[in-house]
């Protein structure tokens, strides 16, 4: 069968033709629904900003091409299993895939979507995961006062999960002064990062510039700690370890969803966290961060726009019923 994907060379998109197989046994064939677009990552990928020693540790599953491109690159797809597996038949997953018309890929790799969980939220669930595995990390306690800095779609789903601990105390930091209405749907406070109260138990950082990350550790209180997020490409960070860096016993450290949280590796396999990322999504709030949308025949020009600067949270594409 002759579908259609998404590819990227630095700086360009297309839409390319490509020959799906009738699924083996083991494998689902899958119809897109929706995908959504990180922006984050896939405008890094878009501008071609992966540096050359990550470029096999960020490869996406089920990736074609290699960097910097063409490359066929993307992971929040959800569709319907139209052949394969009979248990599968017909049912709304999830898949860590790119932006395709259809796809066959093992059985294994698609996490039912749960019932009220709509198509365009489900979209979110490689996000929600990337936020599980945050706090897994960051581990905050019962009355904790907590930071997240970077009110893109991974800080918000953050400060989502960390507000319904009890007696904690969520603030959303971003520079973008429109993200405070996002804030109040999602029932956590909001400030600008000149505002923001500090001495705070722990930050997590998710805005993906030096500024942020130099503002998370001034927010701190001593012995405190910045689980980051943020994921640089080629840029470079630098930070005044200084003052109160070394004097208040500060710590900074990495959270990175390619790997189970140590603290829950052992415990807990990938295929559990994006079932329990799913189930989360029962929650209506998480709407809030569906910007936008556009049919998959726009990709080329609109990840040009978000590459360019392009406001947005998550912008979900749409798929037509046939490619």
């Amino acid at each position: 069968m002759q579908e259609r994907a998404f590819w990227v060379r630095p700086g360009q998109g297309e839409i390319r033709p490509v020959e799906v197989a009738e699924p083996a046994p083991g494998e689902v064939r899958v119809r897109s629904l929706r995908s959504g677009v990180s922006r984050g990552t896939e405008t890094l990928v878009f501008r071609g900003a992966v540096p050359p020693d990550q470029h096999e540790r960020m490869r996406a599953p089920h990736q074609d091409g290699d960097f910097p491109g063409p490359v066929k690159y993307g992971y929040l797809n959800v569709g319907v299993v139209e052949a394969g597996e009979p248990d599968l038949l017909g049912r709304t997953v999830f898949c860590l895939h790119p932006h395709q018309t259809a796809y066959v890929v093992p059985a294994a790799d698609v996490t039912p979507v749960p019932d009220g969980v709509p198509a365009d939220r489900a979209v979110l669930a490689g996000t929600v995961e990337t936020a599980v595995n945050a706090l897994w990390d960051a581990s905050p306690a019962l009355g904790d006062r907590i930071a997240v800095v970077g009110a893109g779609m991974v800080g918000c789903c953050v400060a989502r999960l960390a507000a319904a601990i009890p007696g904690v105390k969520v603030e959303l930091v971003d520079v973008d002064p429109t993200r405070a209405e996002v804030a109040a749907a999602l029932g956590v406070a909001f400030a600008h990062p000149d505002e923001a109260e500090g001495h705070r138990d722990g930050v997590i950082h998710a805005s993906a510039t030096a500024a942020g990350l130099r503002r998370s550790l001034e927010l701190l209180a001593p012995d405190g700690e910045v689980v980051d997020l943020s994921w640089y490409g080629d840029s470079p960070v630098a930070l005044d370890l200084g003052g109160v860096f070394h004097s208040g016993r500060l710590r900074i450290r990495a959270s990175q969803v390619g790997e189970v949280a140590l603290a829950r590796r052992h415990r807990r396999t990938r295929g559990e966290r994006l079932a329990l990322a799913l189930e989360l999504l029962r929650d209506p709030a998480y709407d809030a961060l569906l910007t936008g949308a556009s049919a998959f025949d726009e990709l080329p020009a609109l990840m040009a726009d978000l590459a360019a600067g392009r406001p947005a949270l998550c912008h979900t594409i749409t798929y037509p019923e046939e490619s």
